[in-house]
C-alpha cells in the first residue's frame, strides 16, 4: 500500500517528469498524512496527489478493460469454433448410422458468418487500441511503444482481412475465395502473433515476460491445428483444435488483465509505463520475483483445469442435443463371418481329443501320400514297360 506524502509525491513526480510512470498494483492516497506534514502546500499536494491517482486509475481501467475486452472476445470465437466443429463431427456420425442424407450447407454458412463476423469486430477492436496506443505513444515520445503497437495493428490486419474475405464469400457466390487462402492467411497471422510475444522482452526481469511464455502455448496449438487443416479442409477436429487453442487464448488474456492491473500477481511488485502500451512490471528483490513466475505458473494450470471441465460440459450437452443416436451405440459384429454365431453350438473338448483329431488327420494325409506314390510307381513302371 502506498501513502503519498510530500517526499513520496516528490518521487513520483520526478519518476513521471522522466517519462516512467509507476503504477503500483495496489495503492491508496492518504490525504491526511500528507496534509499533516506540511500544512504550507497541502492544498498542493491533495490536488497533485488527486491528479496522479486520477492518471492511474485511468491507465489501470484502459488496461484491465482492452484486455478483459479481448480476452472475451477470443473466447467466444473459440467456444463457437469447438462446439460447431463438434455438431457437425456428432451429426456425420449420426448420418452415418441412420443412412440418412447429409443436412443442407445453410446452417453452416451462418454459423460461418457469426464466426467470422466476430473475428472481424475483435480484430477491428485491438486495431482501434493500439491507434489510440500509439497516439499516447507519441505524446510521451515512447518509440518503442510505437513500433509495439504496429506490430499488434499487423497482426490484427491479417485478422481482419481473413475475417473479411470469409465475410465475402459465405455472403455472395460470385465473390469465392478457396479455403486453403484463407487457411493461409490465419497461418501466418498466428506465427507472427506466436513471435510477436516470443521476442517481445524489453526488459529480462519483467514478470510480464513469463505470462508471454505461457500464452505461447495456446498460440502453438491454434497454429498446429491450422496447418492440419490446410492437409485436410474436410476434418473438423483441427478446427476443433483450433477453438481450444483461442479459448485458452481468451481466458489467458483476461488473467493478465487482472494480474497486471491488480494485486493479483503478489506483493512487492510494481507497474512502470512509459506509455499506455508500452509497461514492464517489477520486483522489489528475488523472493517476489520467484514468487511471482511461481503464481503465473499456478494460474495457468488452473487455467487448463478449467478448460479441461468446461470442454467436457459442453461435450456433453453438445452430444446429448445433436449427438448420435441410441442405435448407432450398440454393439456390431466386426465381419461378416462373425453373423451367425448366435447359432453356433460350443463344446469343450480335452487335449487327449484335440491329439487324437490331430493324429487321425496326420494319418489321412500319409494315406493320401502313400496312394499318390504308388500311382506314380504303377504309372512309372507300365511306361518303362
Amino acid at each position: 500500500m502506498q501513502i503519498l506524502n510530500g517526499t513520496c509525491f516528490a518521487d513520483e513526480m520526478s519518476k513521471y517528469d522522466s517519462g516512467e510512470t509507476p503504477i503500483p498494483l495496489s495503492f491508496n492516497v492518504d490525504f491526511e498524512n500528507s496534509t499533516q506534514n506540511n500544512p504550507q502546500i497541502s492544498s498542493h499536494i491533495s490536488f497533485s496527489s488527486i491528479i496522479i491517482f486520477i492518471k492511474q486509475l485511468t491507465i489501470i481501467m484502459a488496461g484491465l478493460v482492452t484486455y478483459t475486452i479481448g480476452g472475451a472476445g477470443l473466447f467466444l470465437i473459440g467456444a463457437s469454433e469447438s462446439i460447431i466443429s463438434t455438431s457437425q463431427t456428432l451429426a456425420q456420425i449420426s448420418n452415418k448410422s441412420s443412412l440418412s442424407s447429409t443436412p443442407s450447407t445453410a446452417q453452416s454458412k451462418s454459423n460461418s458468418f457469426i464466426t467470422f463476423f466476430a473475428i472481424s469486430l475483435i480484430s477491428f477492436l485491438f486495431i482501434l487500441n493500439s491507434l489510440i496506443s500509439i497516439i499516447d505513444a507519441l505524446k510521451s515520445n515512447d518509440q518503442t511503444g510505437v513500433v509495439l503497437q504496429l506490430e499488434v495493428i499487423t497482426i490484427a490486419a491479417l485478422f481482419f482481412l481473413f475475417s473479411v474475405l470469409g465475410l465475402l464469400t459465405n455472403l455472395t457466390n460470385s465473390f469465392q475465395i478457396p479455403s486453403p487462402i484463407l487457411n493461409t492467411l490465419c497461418l501466418f497471422a498466428f506465427v507472427e502473433e506466436f513471435l510477436l510475444f516470443y521476442i517481445r522482452r524489453k526488459d529480462l526481469d519483467g514478470i510480464e515476460n513469463r505470462y508471454y511464455d505461457l500464452l505461447l502455448v495456446p498460440i502453438c496449438v491454434c497454429v498446429v491445428s491450422t496447418l492440419l487443416e490446410l492437409n485436410t479442409p474436410k476434418s473438423n477436429y483441427s478446427r476443433l483444435g483450433r477453438g481450444i487453442g483461442l479459448v485458452l487464448q481468451g481466458m489467458w488474456f483476461v488473467q493478465m488483465g487482472f494480474s497486471f492491473y491488480s494485486s493479483s500477481i503478489t506483493d512487492g511488485c510494481f507497474m512502470r509505463g512509459k506509455s499506455r502500451g508500452n509497461f514492464t512490471i517489477r520486483c522489489k528483490g528475488h523472493p517476489e520475483f520467484h514468487r511471482a513466475r511461481a503464481i503465473a505458473t499456478l494460474q495457468f494450470n488452473c487455467h487448463l483445469a478449467l478448460l479441461v471441465c468446461f470442454f467436457a460440459g459442453v461435450y456433453s450437452f453438445v452430444s446429448r442435443k445433436h449427438g448420435v443416436s441410441n442405435e448407432s451405440m450398440q454393439y456390431k459384429p466386426l465381419g461378416a463371418e462373425m453373423q451367425h454365431l448366435d447359432h453356433a453350438q460350443f463344446t469343450l473338448d480335452s487335449d487327449d481329443d484335440e491329439d487324437g483329431v490331430v493324429k487321425d488327420e496326420g494319418n489321412v494325409v500319409t494315406e493320401k501320400n502313400l496312394v499318390v506314390v504308388s500311382e506314380t510307381a504303377v504309372n512309372g513302371y507300365g511306361s518303362h514297360h
